[in-house]
């Protein structure tokens, strides 16, 4: 192999790429591969990991290999090298599933010529035996692995192909390896170099700290308006906004845009021209927000992205970092804000289900290190550069929300205990919600039909209530003393380490009053059931309007909740409504509510801005995207008030009843009245109506559906408590 001195370097450094000086190890890989060694690079994004093989492959002789599995990324590459040497296009070339026929042959035309440095390829093309033959006859400088945490079962976004790397590399001709990540766990670490056979290449490692970078994880109870708000408050920046489904990528970007903001979407489903021009608009600042799925990794190489934000919460710790590693890549600003609530890990969970145990176990077990990180009240610095395994030594990093605002600790061993015992003591397992509401000593169906009411165990530890237990229990599966089953429905079972706690307790701080909302449905939001909840409003206030809830509760023999839910009054302690139009935009305030029982709280609030001189903030209103279902409402309400049968109505716009069902709950979740009886009583017997619409009534806490099922138990049908419950909200909270 060729040698080249530091001088000639720094000079290629400044024609090609307009740099005065390497960043951190650059110089030392460079020479390093240049002289003819295998490398492993493990470098943060905006670490400059791409120089590390772009310059080798532009002073080398022959085409570099470059083996990538994002095609986005591959050609923004491509593009970026073309601009570094502008009189000859064929210099880099991408070679993946997008590519026509004559776009190929001009790639195979460019590196038989020797004209092309770089070529970048997918890891299914490099399988394909026409491309092979056509490698075995160009001289390769080396093969540039990256990404190469695709390599282990235990990265987060494992792709067999990447597999047989070395097997293909073997087959085409031998050079040196550089395998590059952003992420990589020690055991992550391990795997690459075997797989790749260079147990005995040089490590290159990097710091983990990026810190530009903001950490921030928020609790998801109404996450579109909040993200909308950030936005506006962060105008002309550039961001990204990862989703779970391509389905809330459409519908989000879409919202985005009616909102006065710039957004395109960007997913697997988008055919490759559409997504090509989307990312190009992002690169080219045409637009300002790309909404983008997890599951498809983008690569954009933009150096000035000032926010990543996580609709979704990631389902390993490797794909956050890499993800929010995407933001401040200039050193400059980077906020990354992240929505958390169960629902997203129960979703997760579910995606498990089906797949291979081995894989169930690995995905089980980043899931938790997840979790860890989003309740965990420690220094999200700390945690996450212990997770990739680095120390992080300051007591405070000053930017991340746990250090700016540090929340309560308790020693929690006396309560984690009762959680073992409980579990222990049952011969059966149990879910979460059901072990938490012994604890609590609250009552239902599912433990009156178990006689668990009847346990020693049972109210143990109602000074706490039901959320505080299903903190702890979740806290207690972080730590491992608790499993969730997840083959059996979530069912919690103690693990060996929580026996070996209980044998011999110890000191273990447990997080105070962390309470996450249960989150909201994709298909639902701020619908019937949605649970929300918010907080940092003017407490004052908040406490006189528990109190008028409260004396409304007596005075119309209501549960409070059903007046206005704790959300609801958090959101008027915050935006001060004092007109029927704002109090509308509060959480869980439709039109029927704001009328029916809103004119004594909008009264209070006047007097109390009027009485303390309140500057009110200015209106913040989330406009609504108009969409097809509109007609359908109107098609729906007008059914139900000839009194036609759910079925007919379900047919005639060609919905499943589970569709219909979701459709008329957002009816009467946005205020609407509407009179279901005349099919209720054909359908469910009246002493059924008459249960379900008692426990509403009387023992509900709020108007949520799994709460309803897991406290009515099995014998009532999921059908026929939504009936009774739309029933329900029609004659009382509307």
């Amino acid at each position: 192999m060729m040698a080249i001195d530091s001088k000639t370097l720094h000079s290629k450094l400044k024609e090609f790429f307009g740099f005065d000086s390497f960043k951190g190890d650059q110089e030392r890989i460079i020479t390093h591969l240049v002289a003819g060694n295998d490398a492993f690079v493990l470098m943060p994004t905006g670490g400059g990991k791409s120089l590390c093989y772009q310059l080798p492959a532009l002073v080398m002789e022959g085409t570099a290999i470059v083996i990538s599995p994002l095609i986005a990324l591959m050609k923004n590459q491509v593009d970026a090298i073309r601009g570094f040497v502008a009189e000859n296009d064929g210099i880099a070339h991408f070679l993946n599933s997008s590519l026509s026929k004559s776009q190929i042959n001009e790639v195979r035309e460019d590196l038989l010529s020797g004209v092309t440095k770089l070529l970048y390829v997918a890891p299914e093309s490099l399988t394909k035996q026409e491309n092979i033959d056509i490698l075995k006859e160009i001289r390769i400088s080396f093969y540039a692995v990256d990404e190469a945490h695709c390599i282990s079962e235990w990265g987060h976004d494992f792709r067999p192909e990447y597999r047989r790397i070395r097997e293909i590399i073997d087959g085409i001709g031998a050079a040196p390896v550089i395998a590059l990540t952003a992420t990589a766990t020690p055991k992550v670490q391990s795997d690459i170099l075997k797989s790749l056979g260079i147990q005995d290449a040089k490590v290159f490692k990097s710091s983990f700290n990026r810190t530009n970078l903001y950490y921030e994880v928020r609790d998801k109870s109404d996450p579109k308006r909040d993200i909308i708000k950030f936005i506006k408050q962060n105008p002309g920046k550039s961001g990204i906004i990862y989703c779970l489904s391509r389905k809330k990528v459409e519908e989000l970007a879409e919202l985005l845009n009616v909102n006065g903001i710039k957004a395109l979407p960007y997913h697997a489903g988008l055919d490759a021209k559409t997504r090509a021009e989307n990312q190009d608009k992002f690169l080219m600042e045409e637009i300002d927000v790309i909404v983008a799925t997890i599951a498809f990794g983008m690569g954009i190489d933009k150096p000035d992205v000032r926010f990543v934000i996580h609709y979704d919460i990631p389902k390993s710790l490797e794909g956050y970092y890499q993800e929010t590693g995407r933001a401040g890549r200039d050193g400059g600003e980077g906020k990354c804000i992240a929505f958390y609530s169960y629902k997203d890990i129960v979703k997760l969970e579910k995606f498990m289900q089906g797949k291979p145990v081995s894989e169930q176990e690995i995905g089980k077990q980043l899931l938790l290190e997840t979790v860890a990180y989003a309740e965990s009240n420690q220094c999200r610095r700390k945690l996450l550069m212990n997770y990739f395994g680095e120390d992080y030594t300051q007591e405070n990093c000053g930017a991340c929300d746990n250090c700016l605002n540090p929340k309560r600790q308790f020693d929690g061993q006396e309560e984690m205990s009762l959680i073992i015992e409980l579990v222990e003591s049952m011969p059966e397992h149990f879910k979460l919600e059901h072990l938490a509401n012994i604890l609590a000593g609250q009552s239902n169906a599912m433990i009156k039909s178990y006689e668990h009411d009847k346990l020693e165990l049972f109210g143990a530890g109602k000074d706490h209530s039901f959320r505080f237990w299903c903190d702890v229990i979740h806290q207690g599966m972080v730590m491992h003393f608790l499993e969730k089953d997840i083959e059996s429905y979530g069912l919690i079972y103690v693990t060996e380490l929580g026996r070996k706690f209980n044998a011999a307790p110890y000191r273990i701080m447990l997080t105070e009053e962390r309470q996450f909302a249960e989150g909201v449905d994709d298909d639902d939001e701020g619908g019937a059931g949605a649970k929300v909840g918010g907080g940092g409003g003017d407490q004052v206030l908040l406490s006189m309007l528990k109190k008028l809830r409260s004396d409304m509760s007596a005075r119309l023999k209501l549960q409070p909740w059903i007046i206005f839910g704790d959300p609801a009054l958090e959101d008027m302690s915050i935006s001060y409504p004092v007109t029927y139009d704002e109090l509308k935009t509060c959480q869980g305030v439709g039109e029927g509510k704001a009328k029916k029982f809103g004119k004594e709280f909008l009264d209070l609030i006047s007097r109390y801005v009027e009485e303390n001189e309140i500057e009110r903030p200015d209106d913040f209103v989330v406009k609504s995207v108009v969409n097809s279902s509109t007609a359908n409402k109107v098609f729906i309400i007008q059914g139900i008030d000839r009194k036609l049968p759910l079925e007919d109505i379900a047919g005639a716009k060609g919905l499943e009843m589970e569709e219909l069902l979701s459709e008329i709950e957002t009816i009467v979740a946005s205020g609407t009245r509407l009179d279901l009886d005349y099919y209720i009583s054909q359908t469910v017997d009246d002493d059924v109506v008459d249960e379900i619409y008692s426990y509403f009534k009387e023992e509900a806490q709020s108007d949520s559906l799994p709460d309803a099922m897991a406290d009515l138990g099995q014998d009532y049908d999921e059908f026929e408590v939504r009936l009774v419950r739309l029933k329900f909200l029609c004659e009382v909270a509307n």
